[in-house]
């Protein structure tokens, strides 16, 4: 399975979340994937960052977005990082803070333009916030990301067989 179970246990949580918005398994997978795409974006960033130093850094010549696409890395303006969306607090529309996120990373990497979710205001805060802290504390390095993320894409198949399967009228004889 994914390193010490840590894919179900996500997904255990997750279940328990969705269970709670009344929304389609296709309608809840895309944010909750969405978050685990950007949580291992942010770790490969923060890794970078370490050794570059943060942008505008440096001396003579500064640190700059290129030298983190030079990295391989996804560019994330600080309104995007994992750490800043943790911090919002039941105050903030976390829905329209994570949908603005996924705005700028889509500027601020092109090739990645139109390919991110943007439905988190669907979404109530209180089911954000626990999304971020479910997911915030998982060491998604090295093919754990993989896992994690095919784990879930096979659950949430899973239940939109089982729910279509479960809303088709039986065929007559």
């Amino acid at each position: 399975m994914v390193n010490g179970d840590v894919g179900k246990r996500l997904w255990a949580a997750a279940d328990q979340l969705w269970a709670n918005t009344g929304l389609k398994p296709a309608e809840f997978s895309a944010p909750v994937l969405g978050l685990i795409f950007l949580k291992y974006a942010d770790r490969k960033y923060a890794i970078a960052e370490e050794k570059l130093g943060p942008v505008g850094s440096g001396g003579r010549r500064k640190v700059s977005k290129a030298d983190y696409l030079a990295e391989g890395v996804i560019f994330l303006p600080e309104t995007a990082r994992f750490s800043y969306l943790q911090s919002l607090t039941e105050g903030d529309n976390i829905g329209k803070a994570i949908n603005d996120a996924m705005k700028d990373i889509e500027e601020e990497n092109t090739d990645l333009k139109g390919a991110l979710p943007r439905n988190y205001t669907r979404l109530e805060n209180w089911v954000l916030q626990e999304l971020l802290k479910l997911i915030g504390p998982v060491d998604l390095s090295g093919d754990a990301f993989g896992k994690v993320y095919e784990y879930f894409l096979g659950n949430f198949a899973s239940r939109r067989a089982r729910r279509a399967a479960s809303s088709t009228p039986p065929s007559p004889s």
